[in-house]
């Protein structure tokens, strides 16, 4: 037999060290994970794994932290910088994904929300007084029976700043969902949920996901009228985009419960009527203890009961999703792990809400400036500086991968 043939022929090893010494092999038998080649030389492979996702439920209840804590201020700089901690966190930490390119659309529609209330407050009025009037519309009369409600007239600088501060809390919080929707992926989160939510979280996810299909599409159609020469712009142009994308999204919709019904979606398992009883009563009696609580906390006189029934109600309702979850008939494949990173992200989150609710028990005025007399808003230095809490995923979450960035093995 030739040299040459003979020698690349994969030859057998013994020991502790591997099975195969040959190009290619998984092992070698002397240099532990190091390829060898065909003279027999080991060749040393850096390929630094990836390290993992951080886990979409993290990002949602960062998020809505970040949302909760918009809505206890209408100071104006303090919402702003909620908006900037939440998209320098969007820049740096959004996948390169479809479902991910629908923060740009979020914001858009905080910025038509903004538009709209202000259009309100100068066309409706506003029961804000005021003494600086920036301009005055010819008023409507209008009957006894509509009283409180006006039609033009005298537009105060007042009422459009109070108009401008409520817009910019909603408009924050719009922001804040869809930095949620643009870092977790909705298919891992779906996976995520308990077994009783499950039903519900099919519906939920394909909800958020038909927003980023939709943008998508529409940026699709739009490119291809512009190759072709045709107009994309205008009531023709949304006329001739919007009927394909309303056709695609029914065949996304058949094609979508078609794979719902092929994969068995709906089954359940066969479960005692007693143990079925009781789940119904745990998650009943669960969410009214919640209500109750709540309600107990918003008023003085139940704050004595008001933690007590809340827990209780929270722990009845976790034991009803434990039970329900038995009638569900599904298995999850590599589970994502809540690891210290998920904690950590979670932790600032609500360490942004639970400072900005105690600056806003403490310190009324700086959280909620008033506007008569119209002053300009100061920015709070311990609020604002609990804000900044909320930067700390961009730190401690690995980078998204891109093509650009994705490392080979190299020899």
């Amino acid at each position: 037999m030739p040299e040459g043939r003979d020698r690349a022929r994969p030859r057998r090893r013994g020991g502790a060290g591997g099975r195969w010494g040959s190009w290619g092999s998984p092992r070698s038998g002397n240099g532990g994970g190091a390829l060898r080649a065909p003279d027999g030389t080991a060749v040393p492979v850096h390929a630094p794994r990836p390290p993992a996702a951080l886990h979409p439920g993290a990002w949602w209840l960062w998020a809505l932290a970040l949302g909760t804590a918009a809505t206890r201020t209408t100071n104006p700089l303090l919402l702003t910088l909620l908006i900037a901690t939440s998209a320098y966190v969007v820049a740096v930490r959004r996948p390169h994904t479809p479902w991910s390119r629908s923060y740009g659309a979020f914001v858009k529609l905080a910025a038509a929300v903004i538009l709209i209330r202000l259009a309100f407050a100068v066309v409706l009025g506003s029961p804000i007084p005021g003494a600086h009037t920036v301009l005055t519309l010819p008023e409507v009369p209008l009957p006894d029976w509509a009283q409180g409600i006006r039609l033009g007239g005298r537009v105060t600088a007042e009422a459009l700043t109070f108009a401008l501060y409520d817009a910019l809390r909603l408009a924050a919080l719009l922001i804040c969902v869809g930095a949620a929707n643009a870092l977790a992926n909705p298919s891992r989160l779906l996976k995520s949920l308990p077994g009783a939510l499950y039903e519900m979280g099919v519906a939920v996810v394909v909800a958020l996901t038909f927003a980023p299909h939709l943008i998508a599409d529409v940026r699709r159609l739009r490119a291809a009228r512009r190759l072709r020469g045709r107009p994309d712009k205008g009531v023709r142009g949304l006329l001739q985009v919007g009927l394909p994308v309303l056709e695609g999204a029914l065949e996304r919709s058949v094609a979508l419960a078609a794979a719902m019904d092929a994969r068995g979606y709906g089954r359940t398992a066969a479960v005692p009527p007693a143990v079925r009883r009781t789940t119904a009563a745990l998650t009943l009696g669960g969410l009214l203890g919640v209500c109750a609580g709540t309600y107990g906390l918003l008023t003085a006189e139940g704050g004595s009961y008001g933690v007590p029934v809340l827990l209780a109600g929270v722990a009845a309702a976790l034991a009803g999703l434990w039970l329900g979850g038995r009638r569900t008939l599904r298995t999850r494949y590599r589970p994502d792990a809540w690891d210290a990173r998920a904690w950590l992200v979670t932790a600032s989150g609500a360490a942004v809400a639970a400072l900005l609710t105690l600056a806003a028990s403490r310190d009324p005025a700086a959280l909620n400036p008033g506007v008569v007399p119209l002053v300009a808003p100061t920015l709070p230095l311990w609020p604002a500086a609990a804000v900044l809490i909320g930067l700390l995923p961009a730190f401690l979450t690995p980078a998204p991968e891109t093509p650009h960035t994705r490392k080979e093995p190299t020899t």
